[in-house]
């Protein structure tokens, strides 16, 4: 039996994966889900001791300092988990021969291309955060048995995310102020949390898995606002929503205002469906009402 071990399982894509470990696609796997109380990945002794004691076949890294606008304060930190811990988990992953999967982000790019970003086009990061996640991923480029799957707007129906924070300030504001000069695709954990297990079942197949970078988010193209207006909608409420430019709210991060990622070479390698966002927002907000 084969084991995968999943790091930052208590955010939302963690979450997510846990759910579908229990089904029976993965009934062959053996998972070990942790999260910062129970493994630190930037404790280089602590990663090396789970590897040791549990034959880890593959690591799914969800752990990540996530918090765009403190990393502009903190950008140490920024730096210590999203580069530093990634370097001990390959570390680790190099010693035991096992294959890395690595979460990174459309915030490697500088939002200023106005095309889908391949996988070969140019990074500049704009934001501390963004700067962090390409450390990570030069950290892990150093490591041939890897993916790294960068994703955009990542949403579900639990946690901290963009729908959860519409959803918490429609109940108590007739207006809400939505940017609608950013423009890129939202992303359900879910979808992505199937195609990350889809991932390892693929590598169990093939004797040279198609190790490298890829893109992955739902298909389609929307604003934050348009997101904004299809969660009020699909979910039965009617406040009003005011669209704004980036440059009204001051946040303390740049964010990239295009950064819509191609899926091409994600579809044709692994022959995967991918949903439009629009419908896996109703799927999404289903499992709320539910």
């Amino acid at each position: 039996m084969k084991t995968i071990l999943v790091t930052g399982a208590k955010g939302q894509l963690g979450w997510e994966l846990e759910g579908l470990s229990y089904t029976h696609n993965y009934k062959g796997f053996k998972f070990i889900f942790t999260d910062l109380d129970s493994l630190d990945i930037t404790d280089e002794v602590a990663v090396k001791t789970i590897f040791r004691e549990q034959s880890i076949d593959y690591v799914i890294n969800c752990a990540a300092y996530t918090q765009v606008d403190k990393a502009e304060e903190e950008p140490e930190k920024a730096m210590l988990v999203n580069a530093k811990g990634v370097a001990n988990l390959a570390d680790s992953a190099m010693n035991y021969n096992s294959v890395m999967i690595h979460l990174s982000t459309d915030y490697v790019f500088d939002g200023y291309y106005f095309l889908p970003y391949t996988e070969e086009s140019a990074m500049n990061p704009v934001s501390q955060y963004g700067k962090s996640k390409l450390e990570s991923e030069k950290v892990l480029l150093k490591y041939s048995r890897s993916f790294i799957i960068r994703t955009s707007w990542l949403y579900s129906e639990r946690g901290n995310n963009f729908l959860t924070s519409i959803l918490r300030l429609a109940e108590d504001n007739n207006e809400l102020r939505v940017v609608y000069d950013q423009v890129g695709c939202p992303t359900y954990a879910r979808d992505l949390a199937k195609v990350l297990l889809d991932i390892i079942l693929a590598c169990e197949k093939l004797e040279n898995p198609p190790f490298g970078i890829y893109h992955y988010s739902n298909e389609g193209v929307c604003s934050w606002y348009d997101f904004a207006r299809a969660i009020l909608k699909h979910s039965g409420k009617h406040n009003k929503i005011i669209p704004v430019e980036t440059r009204d709210l001051a946040r303390p991060a740049a964010r990239p205002p295009y950064s819509v990622l191609s899926k091409t070479k994600i579809k044709s390698v692994f022959h995967i469906f991918i949903p439009h966002w629009e419908d896996s927002l109703i799927s999404c907000l289903s499992q709320i009402e539910n």
